[in-house]
């Protein structure tokens, strides 16, 4: 039934987000021309349209990331804590696939804003000139990545591996935060908004005390300077970075998981349609 649910949820949000990172492209190939012929031009009036295009395209990138949020609130708060939760909530399908489903679209919709915005940057600069720079710019990299060690280029590769990882655990985190105040908000009879947006503050509040709290603490006792406990162990700065990047993707999972287990408590417990 996951399966069913993802496919509906890409269907209902294609409908709006596959619009407008067309209208993003589309500007921006009308910035490239700005940039390259308008705002050079002599005429004024050339010149007003190059500026007047460039202006669209900042509100297209502004527009789809705005977007794109609104519409992974919308789609929790439509399709569970309005009239189509009482359809939705009475299907053969479980609390957890409910939202599953809406985490895994809302990240994936994230991610490829986020790469079509990176798209339409660089159709914004795109230059025959640069191209040939950058490609030499490459042809460069790689040959200096050649005469590095295998010891660089595989922990190099598991970097990057670990922050698309970390980068997709903070998504779904942060989409977690927003169905956890939701959900909260929507056990009341009324007011229901009012107390999400409540619950929301609240949480965040309390969990910076927690954190910073927690941090203060484990600094006092010297958790982060293993060579009190352990002064034979030497870390090198590359493992370092992997311990870094481990701390704050189970961080991220604790985070998340608490809110998950907020959402779902609510939504199974508490959830009031009235």
């Amino acid at each position: 039934m996951l399966r069913k649910l993802l496919k509906h949820e890409f269907r209902a949000t294609g409908r709006i987000m596959l619009p407008m990172i067309v209208i993003l492209l589309a500007t921006s190939v009308a910035a490239n021309l700005s940039l390259r012929y308008l705002l050079n031009s002599r005429a004024w009036f050339f010149n007003m349209v190059g500026g007047l295009l460039m202006v669209a395209f900042v509100v297209a990138i502004i527009g789809v990331f705005v977007v794109a949020f609104v519409l992974m609130v919308q789609r929790f708060y439509k399709n569970l804590l309005q009239d189509e939760g009482y359809v939705m909530l009475t299907l053969p399908v479980s609390i957890h696939q409910h939202i599953w489903s809406k985490l895994i679209v809302s990240s994936v919709w994230f991610i490829v804003t986020t790469l079509a915005v990176i798209l339409a940057s660089c159709i914004t600069v795109f230059d025959i000139g640069v191209v040939k720079e950058i490609f030499r710019g490459l042809g460069a990299l790689l040959e200096e990545l050649r005469k590095l060690q295998a010891y660089y280029a595989i922990n190099g590769t598991a970097i990057a591996i670990e922050l698309i990882v970390l980068t997709f655990l903070g998504l779904v985190a942060m989409c977690l935060q927003f169905y956890a105040a939701l959900a909260a908000g929507h056990s009341l009879p009324s007011h229901k908004m009012a107390w999400s947006v409540v619950w929301y503050f609240g949480l965040q509040f309390v969990f910076q005390i927690i954190g910073v709290g927690g941090i203060q603490i484990l600094d006092q006792v010297g958790f982060f300077d293993w060579s009190i406990f352990y002064p034979e162990i030497h870390l090198s700065h590359m493992a370092g970075i992997h311990i870094g990047l481990l701390m704050l993707t189970l961080a991220t999972v604790v985070y998340g998981a608490v809110f998950y287990g907020i959402t779902t408590f609510f939504l199974k417990k508490r959830l009031n349609l009235e």
